[in-house]
């Protein structure tokens, strides 16, 4: 049995997201290896409180270690806001690997975890060891014609700024080049994230950073007599909850009262564009039949995608954690045709819209709306689908076999080239 030290900066087994995929994945690895993880002091309550009440496979496997930098670079994490967080998150990794030698860490390879960011080089290297990085992400820059009609001149600065400060990390960093270098494997979270990190493609294992519970198939058929449209994230931009909410107001305003009262819209969230949005629901037209709900606790969110048809995600982002827990529970899911939410589902469960001008683009929408609401035959079907789909590729196990593969086969890749350098030395 091997022993791998985890180096993640978010692990809350009560969360999701960030936080959940750290938590995740390092359980599920410690079903087949010793681990150590190493993460940040904020986390250790919940971690120790989850330890002491439940029983897991692999929990004798599992030994955490807690790191935070000195005080004052926590209180100037929170004073510059983003640009802290970045900062901050940079140093973390920078000064972990001494932390790891003062503390006598014994490991035979390591896996620099979490944040999923493409442009954060991890120092792994520096400990003499193996190292597997990811899975990383990038997110695309938003076109332009998908911000100025809804959102403010300074999101497009903020985006644009936001690339380009990641190009130049990514560019001008000579330590992210070390990391790419040094990785034995990079997992990634889409297909097109080696096109912003630029490695080399045999050492690229494509493994989105998200799953759910497996649920099984039991999914049952709604009915046309409560139709509810659902979106979920945060109120930002890049998650495009505006397309959302404009193609069920053309596909409602285009019906008659009686299927009027079968439609309804329903946006689960928070963030900075939430009074943005009411508004454009109030200028829409939709206020009376839409319900926006601010962030619930994880464990209220089952009740939610349950009462839900249907999943309409116009995100731009390169990743989509809620795309596979909508489906887990069933719903066929309408969204772009990109590199996030696009990737993470199929034909057969998802209606995936190309990207067109805003106004073609929220038509084809709201058609993708019309004909999942009006097809009973097809939404069953893509329905049954969502929830296989969920089930075959978004379990924890899943990630855990990838992983595990791709370690072995680094190993058999060393134990080969053993072989080859004995033999020579024989001859």
């Amino acid at each position: 049995m091997k022993t791998v030290l985890i180096t993640a900066y978010a692990v809350n087994p009560y969360k999701g997201s960030e936080d959940g995929t750290g938590w995740n994945i390092s359980r599920e690895l410690a079903k087949d290896h010793k681990v150590y993880v190493v993460t940040r002091k904020n986390n250790r309550p919940e971690i120790e409180f989850f330890f002491e009440e439940n029983e897991f496979e692999g929990k004798e496997n599992m030994t955490f270690l807690y790191y935070d930098l000195p005080y004052i670079m926590r209180f100037w994490k929170k004073k510059l806001g983003e640009r802290g967080y970045v900062l901050y998150f940079y140093l973390w990794q920078l000064f972990l690997p001494f932390f790891i030698l003062r503390n006598k860490v014994k490991f035979d390879l390591a896996h620099a975890l979490n944040f999923h960011s493409d442009s954060h080089p991890h120092f792994l290297w520096i400990l003499g060891k193996p190292v597997f990085w990811g899975p990383i992400g990038h997110h695309p820059p938003v076109p332009y014609r998908f911000i100025r009609p809804t959102y403010a001149l300074k999101n497009l600065i903020k985006d644009r700024l936001y690339n380009t400060v990641k190009f130049c990390m990514r560019n001008f960093d000579p330590f992210f080049y070390i990391a790419k270098w040094t990785s034995r494997k990079i997992f990634v979270i889409n297909s097109q994230v080696n096109l912003s990190v630029r490695a080399n493609p045999e050492k690229i294992v494509v493994l989105p950073a998200v799953a759910n519970e497996v649920r099984g198939n039991e999914r049952t058929a709604v009915t046309k007599s409560d139709f509810t449209v659902l979106a979920v994230g945060r109120f930002v931009y890049m998650k495009g909850f505006d397309i959302t909410i404009r193609a069920f107001a053309k596909y409602y305003h285009s019906q008659v009262g009686s299927v009027q009262k079968q439609l309804k819209l329903k946006l689960v969230g928070k963030g900075e564009e939430l009074e943005n949005l009411q508004n454009l629901i109030r200028e829409e037209g939709i206020e009376a039949v839409t319900e926006v709900i601010q962030w619930v606790e994880k464990s209220e969110m089952s009740n939610i995608y349950q009462g839900a048809s249907l999943f309409v995600f116009g995100s731009h982002e390169g990743a989509g954690m809620v795309i596979p827990e909508a489906l887990s529970y069933g719903l066929p899911i309408v969204c772009f045709d990109n590199c996030g939410p696009g990737e993470l589902c199929s034909v057969e469960n998802a209606i995936k819209v190309p990207y067109q001008s805003y106004e073609k683009s929220i038509e084809n929408f709201s058609q993708a709306i019309s004909e999942l609401f009006e097809n009973k035959e097809k939404y069953d079907e893509m329905s049954k689908n969502a929830c296989d789909y969920a089930q075959q590729h978004f379990s924890w196990n899943t990630k855990r076999v990838t992983i595990k593969e791709a370690y072995a086969s680094f190993s058999k890749k060393e134990e080969e080239s053993l072989k080859e350098s004995i033999t020579l030395k024989s001859h």
